[in-house]
C-alpha cells in the first residue's frame, strides 16, 4: 500500500472496527444470543448479522448486481423489513465476518486517489467512495459498540478496545 498515505489508516481502523465486532461475537453466550424477549430487530444474533450485511454490501461496486454469501439473503434490502427465516450461528457470523475482513482488504488496498474521490456507484447514497468507505466503517463501529453495549448490560464483561486491526500476516 506504498503510495498512498492514507490507505494504511483507512485499512487499519477499517479491519480495527470489524476486529471489534469479532470480539462481541466470539464473547456473546449462549443465553444473549438469541434473546427472545427482545424483538428480533433488538437479538444480538440479528443486529450482528445486520452488520455484516450492510459491510459486505457496501464494499460492492453498485448497488446493482450485490448477493451476500449462502446461507444470507437480500431480505435487509426489503423496505418492508423482512428478517431472516431463522436464527444465525455465531459460526456462520464468524464466517461472514471473515468473508467481509477480507473484501475490505482487497477493496481498500485496491483504491487510489483518483477512485478515492470519485461518485459511490449506490444511488442512496451521495458521497464519494471514500467516504462510502468511512460511511461503511462508521456503521460497523456503531453496532459494535450496541453489542458491546449488550455483553456489558447481560454479562457485566465486554472485549476491549482495538487501536488498530489485526495484520493478517501476523495471525
Amino acid at each position: 500500500m506504498t503510495g498512498v498515505p492514507w490507505k494504511p489508516a483507512l485499512l487499519g481502523q477499517f479491519v480495527a472496527a470489524i476486529d471489534m465486532l469479532e470480539n462481541a461475537v466470539r464473547a456473546c453466550p449462549e443465553a444473549l444470543w438469541d434473546d427472545t424477549s427482545r424483538p428480533v430487530a433488538q437479538r444480538f444474533w440479528y443486529l450482528g448479522y445486520h452488520t455484516l450485511f450492510w459491510l459486505d454490501y457496501h464494499l460492492a461496486d453498485s448497488d446493482h448486481g450485490f448477493w451476500p454469501p449462502a446461507p444470507f439473503t437480500l431480505g435487509e434490502l426489503d423496505p418492508a423489513g423482512v428478517y431472516p427465516d431463522r436464527t444465525y450461528t455465531p459460526a456462520e457470523l464468524l464466517d461472514y465476518l471473515a468473508h467481509g475482513r477480507e473484501r475490505c482488504r482487497q477493496v481498500v488496498e485496491a483504491l487510489d486517489d483518483t477512485h478515492a474521490g470519485e461518485r459511490c456507484a449506490f444511488a442512496a447514497r451521495d458521497l464519494s467512495v471514500l467516504e462510502l468507505h468511512l460511511y461503511n466503517m462508521r456503521h460497523v463501529q456503531h453496532h459494535a459498540a450496541q453489542l458491546n453495549l449488550m455483553l456489558r448490560q447481560g454479562t457485566d464483561s465486554a472485549p476491549g478496545w482495538v487501536a488498530r486491526g489485526r495484520d493478517p500476516e501476523q495471525g
